[in-house]
């Protein structure tokens, strides 16, 4: 219970011990007694007896003789301070259990590590290596005794016979978790143990109203653990959920060696990106699959339908309540299981993002959860806490239709076992390719709150600054390693066409610009995204994407052609966005040539000012460096062109020449459809009385959206968008285009002129790069010809 497991043997060889036992059946009851004796054998003058330990729904009686023999051994008289040693029988399942044999521990009375008398006699005499008896770590009667006063409101001697049950139960599991591994490590009797805290019923004490039976039931709802038989189960149901895709999950072997040693020093949180449902079984499969500990994954008890709730409590699965702003006490329960759960150094799992992005950008971190983790490291529940970034990316996913539909204006479809049904069936339609799962180094928690019962314990207003900086550094890490996909760059390609179709050749040698920018900055890809420097690559990318998903592919000429549809993209837009990341700055810079071409007096400063203002226009869409960092970025991106500044300052013709020769220029396909949904939403907001809401603003572009789109006075329809039209209003908003003002008309009229500004640079920049599209198709026709006659 607090001494080193191999302290066991040297306590029951060296001193008096008390043998607390679980022993359910005749069977148990033997192999305990045999191992006793085994004991005994090693030294005949030691006393230490056997005494059966209370099951949970035992009778009163039993926890009565408990009570009085742990009161009688702590009489020196007696005894003297005794050791308790907890024992039992853990059963282990048969070696190399199929999936179907995973699958059928579900099935009452076929738990392999819960076997029935029958069973176990069974297994005793045919395989009796799976019978082991554990003994856990011993401790003191008076250190347990100790414990029981400075941390229970218990105060009778029945109340220190449940205090020691736990602890017992508690000392096994952590025996048993380490012969089978860290991976089947699970929360035991949390609520018993956050019930009977003194901690937990002085804070209660404190909620108006609040009493221990509601509170027991707020933490039954959270209640959750991994039973041996769900651990076994993970990788089943998770390749069940995410079935479809390649089985090998893409891992880099030197991030899981570094959390792993990492997890052996702190508990974790683990934050992944959320961009499909699947995120939440693949983070449990991912550290099963390394053998790294078990995470206990939040989610919206809107998931909790049906037998899925069961099914995904026994999984590590947390359901949690969306709105819990007016309910104190449940916001206290949810504070203290939190706590819990840290303090005995289980890991947490959720989606920083809190919600799916349905545009394939990271959204803004949310700190509600991160707040109750950062109150129990400052209440010293743990010396340090390590918030572990979790990168997952598909390269396809068939949840962009839904996307699509949503970006349109649809309504989200309601969870139920309908929609898990057909959830399951369409991952099951065709092959989605890999899934590629990141753990770039964690965030130190006490490297940005300082430490433990530091002074952010009482400046609310630093704290929550303190833990926006640390969220975005681990969103930021995130970003950093999430590998750029085929698919990303293909479709980023594609929608730049205005849905011209493009042939084989054109594909394979305009991508190439693209590749050899991201191996020039270091920038990670996956294995799809390298086949694309070989026509195969291309070949087998856009054939995986075709029939619709969201490529066209053309048939029955010369020679096969690949377009995307105007159907198709927001779809192809979700995955473009996905490596937008990659190219923000190149495009930051290109568009600020572009304005510093046209401007006038000093164009160096133009440049500078344009970069800062880009950058604070799209705040709401993407992460950013900090400022000092950024302007590095942009110095160094610069880099590629000898003397740029020279250049920048001439203007005119020696910075479009500067732009020819710069690959690739992305702005126009990366960065237009950012600008064109604020300008509509600019334009929209002209005729809009001041203090609009998001809601009436919304519908209002998109019926003006879907008139421009008929009349051709926008590029396409994917910058008529709900998603997108969400982030302009936080643009709006942060411009202060919303509240009453008596010039706002005027500044209204100003921003409108400023986004069409930058959309004529974007269309300049985009100008220049069809011209370098052209240049290389004629140059690569002159090396066809020249083949041909050689």
């Amino acid at each position: 219970m607090t001494k080193p497991a191999a302290t066991i043997s040297a306590v029951l060889a060296a001193q008096d011990a008390l043998i607390l036992a679980s022993m359910t059946s005749p069977v148990e009851r033997e192999l305990v007694m045999a191992w006793v004796d085994r004991q005994r054998a090693g030294n005949a003058e030691a006393r230490f007896e056997v005494l059966t330990l209370p099951e949970r729904d035992a009778p009163a009686a039993a926890l009565t003789a408990l009570a009085e023999q742990l009161e009688s051994e702590s009489n020196e008289e007696v005894g003297g301070d005794r050791s308790i040693v907890p024992v039992r029988v853990f059963w282990l399942p048969p070696a190399n259990r199929g999936r179907l044999a995973k699958l059928a521990g579900l099935i009452p009375g076929r738990d392999p590590y819960h076997p029935n008398p029958r069973q176990q006699r069974q297994i005793v005499h045919n395989d009796p290596q799976r019978a082991r008896v554990v003994a856990g770590e011993p401790a003191k009667i008076s250190e347990l005794r100790q414990q029981w006063r400075d941390t229970t409101v218990g105060e009778d001697k029945r109340d220190f016979a449940q205090f020691v049950t736990r602890r017992a139960i508690l000392a096994m599991e952590r025996a048993e978790y380490r012969r089978l591994g860290p991976q089947y490590k699970s929360p035991r009797l949390v609520k018993p143990e956050i019930l009977a805290s003194t901690r937990f019923r002085a804070g209660l004490d404190k909620i108006p109203g609040a009493t221990v039976e509601e509170a027991a039931k707020m933490l039954d709802e959270l209640a959750t653990g991994w039973s041996r038989v769900s651990v076994d189960l993970v990788g089943v149901l998770g390749r069940a959920i995410s079935r479809g895709f390649d089985p090998e999950i893409d891992y880099d072997e030197y991030q899981v060696a570094g959390m792993r040693s990492a997890l052996e020093a702190h508990p974790a949180v683990l934050l992944f990106s959320h961009r499909s449902y699947i995120d939440g079984a693949v983070v449990p499969v991912a550290m099963q699959e390394n053998r790294l500990p078990p995470v206990h994954v939040f989610a919206g008890i809107n998931l909790s339908f049906g037998v899925m709730g069961p099914l995904l409590r026994r999984s590590g699965v947390i359901f949690i309540r969306r709105n819990i702003g007016g309910d104190p006490l449940y916001k206290y329960v949810l504070r203290e299981f939190v706590g819990y759960i840290v303090e005995k150094r289980f890991n947490l799992s959720w989606s920083i993002e809190g919600t799916r992005s349905r545009t394939g950008k990271m959204l803004p971190p949310k700190l509600g959860l991160l707040a109750y983790v950062a109150d129990a490291y400052l209440d010293a529940r743990s010396e340090d806490i390590l918030l572990q970034p979790v990168s997952i990316s598909f390269d396809q996913l068939h949840e962009t239709a839904e996307y699509a539909a949503y970006a349109r204006g649809g309504e989200k479809t309601p969870e139920g076992i309908g929609w898990l049904y057909n959830f399951i069936r369409a991952q099951g339609e065709r092959n989605y390719g890999k899934i590629y799962v990141r753990f770039p180094e964690a965030v130190s928690m006490r490297q940005y709150l300082g430490p433990p019962h530091g002074p952010l314990v009482h400046d609310q207003d630093a704290k929550r600054l303190a833990l926006q900086k640390m969220s975005f550094e681990v969103a930021w890490r995130i970003l950093q390693s999430t590998p750029v996909t085929a698919t990303g760059l293909v479709c980023a390609l594609l929608l730049t066409t205005r849905g011209a179709a493009l042939t084989l050749d054109q594909l394979h040698h305009t991508l190439q610009d693209s590749l050899d920018y991201l191996e020039r900055k270091n920038i990670p890809v996956s294995t799809s995204a390298l086949r694309l420097r070989t026509r195969d690559g291309v070949r087998a990318a856009v054939d995986a994407l075709s029939n619709g998903h969201p490529i066209t592919r053309v048939d029955g000429g010369r020679e096969p052609v690949w377009l995307i549809g105007p159907d198709k993209e927001h779809a192809a837009a979700f995955y473009r966005n996905s490596v937008i990341h990659a190219f923000l700055e190149t495009s930051i810079v290109e568009l600020a040539l572009a304005h510093a071409r046209r401007a006038e007096g000093d164009r160096m400063e133009a440049f500078w000012s344009q970069a800062m203002r880009l950058r604070d226009l799209l705040k709401f869409d993407f992460y950013f460096a900090d400022s000092a960092t950024f302007r590095e970025n942009i110095a160094e991106e610069m880099a590629w062109h000898d003397d740029w500044e020279d250049h920048v300052a001439a203007g005119g013709d020696e910075i479009d020449a500067m732009l020819f020769s710069k690959r690739p220029l992305m702005a126009d396909a990366m960065l237009r459809v950012c600008f064109e949904a604020y300008e509509l939403v600019a334009d929209v907001l002209r005729d809009a009385p001041a203090d609009v809401g998001q809601k009436e603003l919304t519908e209002s572009a998109l019926g003006v959206g879907r008139q421009y789109v008929a009349q051709t006075r926008i590029r396409s329809s994917e910058s008529v968008s709900t998603l997108l039209f969400a982030t302009a209003y936080q643009v709006v908003v942060d411009q202060d285009l919303v509240a009453p003002a008596a010039d706002l008309a005027e500044r209204r009229d100003a921003f409108r002129r400023e986004l069409r500004a930058i959309l004529r640079d974007s269309d300049h920049v985009g100008r220049i790069a069809r011209h370098q599209f052209v240049a290389r198709e004629a140059e690569a026709r002159r090396g066809r010809v020249d083949i041909r006659t050689r």
